[in-house]
């Protein structure tokens, strides 16, 4: 009896036409392993949009009122001397004020609301300091998680809230309630989450399930030199700074002096809208960009989601709303009483 010697194996055609095969099913593969992980990281995007929104429903049942987009410390929203003359100073931002109602109640409870609560007091810094809230964050946002440049003790977020649209956007409807501001574009008072905001839920008269409280901003923005930019609401102070100024719009201001409006959005641009020629840091005029002090109000939702952003509505549903929204119709979103029947 004989035994060949000869061993069975693959060839080197046959290893190279199998290392093709695997290649090609791997990339057939891929794109259905990122769709899947990004519809999971969107999906934890809406759910911290929810809690965030369930948070402002717990603060009205609280206190019988929604909190403001920002505010300053005077009463109701702290406890800085609320009569003549007021000397303004930089309060507390709606992320603040929700805090006991997201399970950072500890942190709420070092909260000074007094004496510029929402950047210049030191008690409230040094509590914030190290002190990440991932809910504030968008898990698909490009955008990094980071301290900003002017405070220890806060770090940027994605996610903003929506004070309303500026005029002209509706058809047939004149949005009165906006103001110009010193250096960041054109606020409006038309929304949900405003400055100084002392708004009930029967304010909300489209309906809560028809109103747009708080969305995102969580993409880059290429400038007209095609660099990136992270102009977002939470620079360059961080999530927890308020405003400086009394009233609501179109009486918000200080007689000539800070009315900025951090942490908040109003309505002017489609969702992720990009010039093609890129945008001009044109704070004061287009509401776009930022400068040493403060990012224009009217820097567009963004996200890194493909094709949209969520949006939290006040009756605490969320909803993907895709960047082929009408402008119009975003607006619509925007405001509380435009008595417009949703569409979207």
């Amino acid at each position: 009896m004989s035994f060949s010697s000869r061993r069975q194996g693959f060839t080197l055609v046959e290893l190279l036409v199998v290392i093709a095969i695997i290649g090609v099913l791997v990339a057939l593969l891929l794109p259905a392993v990122q769709a899947a992980r990004e519809a999971a990281r969107r999906m934890q995007c809406a759910n911290h949009q929810k809690q965030l929104a369930l948070g402002m429903q717990n603060f009205h049942d609280t206190l019988r009122r929604l909190p403001p987009g920002g505010a300053m410390d005077q009463a109701p929203f702290g406890t800085d001397l609320s009569v003549a003359p007021i000397t303004p100073r930089w309060g507390s931002s709606w992320y603040v004020y929700i805090l006991p109602y997201i399970e950072q109640q500890p942190l709420f409870d070092k909260w000074q609301f007094t004496g510029s609560s929402g950047a210049f007091n030191t008690t409230n810094n040094t509590a914030a300091t190290g002190v990440v809230i991932k809910v504030f964050f968008c898990p698909s946002s490009p955008l990094k998680m980071k301290a900003p440049d002017r405070q220890t003790g806060s770090t940027f977020a994605t996610y903003v809230g929506v004070s309303g649209a500026v005029n002209g956007l509706m058809p047939d409807f004149n949005e009165t309630r906006v103001n110009p501001l010193s250096c960041a574009g054109i606020v409006s008072g038309g929304g949900v989450l405003i400055p100084n905001g002392e708004l009930k839920f029967g304010d909300i008269s489209d309906g809560s399930s028809n109103t747009m409280c708080i969305s995102e901003q969580g993409n880059y923005l290429k400038d007209t030199s095609g660099v990136r930019q992270e102009w977002r609401a939470s620079q360059t102070w961080g999530w927890y700074l308020g405003v400086k100024s009394p009233g609501v719009p179109p009486n918000f201001d200080n007689t000539g002096g800070d009315n900025r409006q951090p942490n908040m959005t109003t309505i002017r641009y489609p969702i992720n809208y990009a010039p093609a020629a890129g945008w001009t840091n044109d704070v004061a005029g287009l509401g776009v960009g930022i400068n040493v002090n403060c990012v224009g109000a009217n820097v567009p939702l963004s996200g890194g989601h493909p094709a949209g952003v969520n949006a939290a509505f006040a009756d605490g549903s969320v909803r993907f709303v895709t960047n082929a929204t009408p402008l119009a119709i975003l607006a619509n979103m925007a405001t509380r009483d435009d008595g417009v029947p949703l569409s979207q």
